[in-house]
């Protein structure tokens, strides 16, 4: 929808209903550091996501500027037939990390702007199917990475929301070299850039090395087995989450999952499905999807709610 791309900039430009933290340029001025802000999310567009219908990418014409070198998927710069510059990705982290950024956009998140093209043509290159473009556009300057625990966010309920949102969507590669901080001029996002381990499954345990073992993504058949939530005690909701990084997920608290559970409840059926449509998954594939994130909604509320009774009976 046209008018989607509009809403996002100007939520982008409501300064007073943002939860924000001020950080300053070298001539003093106020910038703003946002990771999340409210949305109506029943109005989102999760198939088009935050680049709307006016940012989809014209295949009318590709041109190949470069190989790029980063991460470990084959991935090339090139202009499309309208000018605008993406990178595009192979492989199998291409559709997972399409919907993936759908979802986060669906609660608020900012993130990257991207869409799945089912086949491109890169000159030189070859014929691909299923590749993912991320925007590149001129007026976004691409900062430093930022680092989990040592940022604007910390001891926030956004940046907690976004820590259960990546065992919610089975990110086992979270770290901070898949962080970004885009500055859109005096407005810095802190985003995920990297989502493509995702909507599949965690490693087969905690173990050193071995937990690499068994890990997969963009798998709607595994992804509906996993776990999510382990246990609630004492206040904290302990993640059922295998990797490295561990640590990352202790200290979430009740309140913290019943301020994500709030914004995941307000997403329909059609939106999730959307999201993985854009994605490029098949019917069948999409309606396993569906299912398994509207079953991961209810877990999380559920834990809420057994822990908000049990501490209402004390």
């Amino acid at each position: 929808m046209k008018q989607n791309f509009r809403s996002y900039a100007l939520l982008a430009a409501l300064t007073f209903a943002a939860v924000v933290h001020p950080a300053y340029a070298q001539n003093g001025e106020a910038l703003r550091n946002v990771m999340w802000e409210p949305v109506n999310s029943a109005s989102l567009d999760l198939f088009d996501g935050p680049g709307g219908d006016e940012m989809k990418p014209d295949l009318s014409s590709v041109e190949l500027i470069k190989e790029e070198k980063d991460g470990h998927n084959k991935k090339y710069r090139i202009r499309d037939g309208s000018g605008r510059i993406w990178v595009a990705k192979l492989g199998r982290e291409a559709r997972p990390e399409t919907a993936a950024a759908r979802l986060l956009y669906g609660l608020g998140y900012k993130t990257e702007i991207n869409y799945l093209v089912p086949t491109i043509t890169i000159p030189g290159k070859g014929t691909f199917k299923n590749v993912r473009l991320e925007a590149r556009p001129d007026n976004v300057e691409r900062l430093e990475e930022w680092k989990w625990r040592s940022n604007p966010f910390v001891g926030t309920r956004e940046l907690q929301g976004l820590k259960i949102m990546m065992v919610f969507m089975t990110n086992w590669d979270v770290i901070d070299l898949q962080n970004k901080v885009l500055d859109f001029g005096g407005e810095k996002h802190y985003i995920i850039s990297d989502l493509g381990s995702t909507f599949g499954k965690l490693g087969n345990n905690n173990l050193p090395i071995i937990y690499r073992f068994g890990r997969k993504v963009g798998n709607p058949r595994v992804y509906s087995k996993t776990s999510f939530i382990k246990e609630v005690k004492n206040g904290e909701v302990r993640m059922s989450y295998k990797g490295k990084n561990r640590g990352l997920f202790k200290g979430i608290t009740v309140d913290d999952a019943e301020w994500l559970s709030e914004r995941l409840s307000k997403l329909n059926d059609d939106q999730i499905r959307d999201a993985f449509r854009a994605a490029n998954f098949s019917p069948s594939e999409v309606s396993m999807y569906v299912a398994s994130v509207r079953r991961k909604i209810r877990e999380l509320q559920q834990a809420v709610r057994a822990e908000n009774l049990a501490q209402k009976e004390k």
